[in-house]
């Protein structure tokens, strides 16, 4: 084996889950972050966590609201999903900009893309500081799931959005 760093380990590693944080910003609209880290904590009760830059819009907005929807994004908007990972809601509409069409889930003013392989819909239990990035814990209120979207993953440490097949 020879020494390697960690972003060459996430490129070994592929491909990797992505997950698209949805909020819900000030002015009632839905603002989407792509993150590529989540995982199952706890299935009782249910939990999951995931990370997102300190200087993220969306965690600033989690914490306000306290309130999250995490979706396993279809593969019909990998361009889309990626254009969220490189932009700020703080001053721009993602939804609008990247043309991506929202539904809304029974019991949340947050809405999600249309293509959504699940959604977790979450409250915030807590969230801690883990380097450059915040570690948010959420306990879990309802999961929805549509088989017949096509799940989406990163691959080559990030650099590329598509299906795992």
């Amino acid at each position: 084996m020879n020494k390697i760093n960690l972003p060459q380990a996430a490129r070994l590693t592929s491909p990797n889950p992505v997950t698209v944080v949805c909020t819900m910003k000030p002015d009632g609209s839905t603002n989407l972050a792509t993150v590529s880290w989540w995982t199952y904590l706890s299935f009782n009760p249910n939990m999951i966590a995931y990370a997102m830059a300190k200087t993220s819009y969306s965690g600033e907005m989690v914490r306000d609201t306290q309130k999250v929807i995490l979706t396993i994004p279809g593969v019909e908007i990998a361009d889309a999903v990626m254009g969220c990972g490189s932009t700020t809601g703080r001053d721009t509409d993602k939804v609008e900009k990247f043309d991506i069409e929202l539904a809304e889930i029974e019991g949340s003013s947050i809405k999600i893309p249309v293509h959504s392989r699940v959604a977790i819909q979450c409250s915030l239990k807590e969230f801690r500081e883990v380097g450059d990035h915040y570690l948010y814990i959420c306990n879990v209120e309802q999961v929805y799931g549509n088989e017949a979207e096509e799940a989406l993953f990163a691959w080559n440490g990030y650099s590329q959005l598509r299906s795992a097949r």
